[in-house]
Order: structure tokens, then sequence, then C-alpha cells
């Protein structure tokens, strides 16, 4: 695995932190997200998904469904991407975004990392 881009966002104090890695297989992706996890220990969510050949899955990690997984799923695929795990820490500023705010905001970050 290979973390290809990074890409940092904020809106109404949360932070979004957006990671693009390569992967090629679960055990990648397991292994990134649990050291997201023990990185970002205080964060809210760590919503991703992530697509190698046919495996495909998403999480909205908490957030309300389909605000987070889903958008970053549909850019991996609009992108043709493959190999690919994007992740997105959230630390939660206190301002509640609704959920077309959480839509916009992880689309927003998905757009960023990947292009860059």
């Amino acid at each position: 695995m290979k973390l290809l881009n990074t890409y940092t966002l904020e809106i109404k104090k949360s932070k979004f932190l957006a990671f693009y890695y390569e992967v090629n297989s679960k055990e990648d992706v397991d292994f990134v997200l649990e050291n997201l996890k023990k990185e970002h220990k205080k964060a809210r969510h760590i919503p991703y998904s992530y697509k190698i050949g046919s495996l495909v899955r998403k999480s909205d990690d908490k957030e309300p469904s389909g605000t987070a997984g889903l958008p970053i799923y549909n850019l991996i695929e609009l992108n043709n991407l493959d190999n690919c795990l994007i992740a997105i820490v959230r630390y939660f500023g206190g301002i509640k975004l609704g959920s077309g705010g959480l839509l916009r905001a992880y689309a927003n970050c998905t757009k960023e990392v990947i292009k860059r």
C-alpha cells in the first residue's frame, strides 16, 4: 500500500482530513484504517470507500446514512479508479453541518484528494 495524496478542509470548525491510498488487498485496507484510528484517536468519524477489482466497500462510520461513504465511492467510480482507498478523518467542530453539508464536504474532500 502507498499513500498517494492528502487534503485538508475546514468547514464551520469541523476538520476533514482526506487520505488517498493505493491498496492491493483487504488486508492493506484493514492495516491503513487501523493506523488512522490509532493516529487520530480524537476523531469523531473515519468514513471510507475502497475498490479493489470487484471488491467494493463503503462506510459512513456513524455519519448519517449516505452522507459519507457513498459520495466517496461515487467519485472513485466517476474517475475510474481501482486499487484505491479513500478515507476521510473528521474532527467535529461543534456545529452540525446537516446532511447536505456533510455530503458536500465529503464529496469536495474526495474530489480534491483525487485531483492533486
